[in-house]
């Protein structure tokens, strides 16, 4: 069976609807058992069904005109989750303030834990000195499991990303109990707006198809 090849598709057969001409590698031809399984996900009473409901109605009404973050604030009240948890990275505490406020404005509740809780030196984990951004110094680790498990106690129902790093976003997710969304993504050379460099891939920023050094 041909494997995906959905980011080279040139017909997008599936976003209008057409049943025939698709590529060899459409996945709608191809695992048709797989996605009746997930359609009886959407339709069965439950968390999956409810959120995909909420996820659509929240596009519909805000389509072209709310920001993420206009967004993120009617998901969660189209969810029926009124405690937030925000997860942050250190480096973005003044974009998370702004966002408790805007979150606990629209009468939802907000929990915050930061990255670096608990102030644990890197090489407590196994991280060589040379390793660090700062040798020599102390560098607490981000501690996205904790995050997690903070929030998990507290009993979160929606929980928002705001900036943790690649891999440790992966381990915030894997640990938290309830739904999740990232609000922002990191980048710290373009502004936290990692499409930037595939907008300009093809002229100004055509390195990113090299391997970093």
């Amino acid at each position: 069976m041909p494997e995906p090849r959905c980011a080279s598709c040139k017909v997008l057969n599936c976003f209008g609807g057409k049943a025939e001409g698709n590529p060899t590698a459409c996945p709608t031809d191809n695992f048709q058992p797989l996605i009746s399984e997930a359609l009886g996900r959407y339709q069965e009473e439950g968390e999956s069904r409810n959120i995909a409901l909420a996820a659509a109605k929240t596009e519909s009404e805000g389509y072209g005109k709310w920001t993420r973050v206009q967004e993120t604030v009617v998901f969660a009240k189209k969810l029926g989750a009124r405690k937030i948890g925000l997860a942050t990275c250190v480096g973005l505490i003044d974009e998370a303030r702004t966002a408790a406020e805007v979150f606990e404005r629209n009468g939802l509740e907000v929990v915050s834990a930061c990255c670096k809780a608990g102030s644990i030196d890197k090489t407590v984990i196994g991280l060589a000195e040379e390793e660090k951004v700062r040798p020599g110094q102390f560098e607490p680790i981000c501690n996205p499991i904790s995050q997690a498990r903070i929030f998990n106690e507290l009993g979160t129902e929606l929980n928002v990303v705001i900036g943790l790093c690649v891999g440790h976003d992966i381990l915030f997710l894997k640990e938290a109990v309830a739904p999740s969304t990232v609000l922002v993504v990191k980048d710290r050379i373009l502004g936290h707006n990692p499409c930037a460099a595939l907008y300009t891939s093809r002229f100004y920023y055509r390195k990113i198809f090299s391997e970093p050094s």
